[in-house]
């Protein structure tokens, strides 16, 4: 079983940052691909990013790549999300994933384990 805590989410103006984590632990922590979704009020659920077990390959969405970078470190089992260029429409409960499988995560479905999320909310 793997316990997955987000933190960093918070207020930000338009064209500012916010940086996520999320800390893991009950697992090893590199045996797990990672990914980033978000969900927006009355919306379903969206990939955002998502990194492969050692960081080597990394796959966005198109609506945040160029402003948004995953990234992780097994050494401190913990993954990132580094949110720059924000905008209004960013505006979500972010969660992040942890899945045994390997490649181009995309849907959420892929994913074994889940964090409970944080608010990011983006004013214009």
């Amino acid at each position: 079983q793997v316990l997955l805590v987000e933190s960093g989410g918070g207020l930000a103006q338009a064209g500012g940052s916010l940086r996520l984590s999320c800390a893991a632990s009950g697992g090893t922590f590199s045996n797990y691909a990672m990914g980033w979704f978000r969900q927006a009020p009355g919306k379903e659920r969206e990939f955002v990013a998502t990194i492969s077990r050692m960081g080597h390959s990394r796959w966005y969405d198109d609506s945040v790549k160029g402003r948004f970078t995953i990234s992780r470190d097994n050494a401190e089992n913990t993954l990132f999300l580094q949110m720059n260029n924000l905008k209004p429409e960013d505006t979500a409960v972010y969660s992040c994933a942890a899945s045994q499988k390997i490649g181009y995560l995309k849907y959420a479905s892929l994913y074994d384990y889940w964090g409970q999320g944080t608010q990011v909310t983006v004013s214009s």
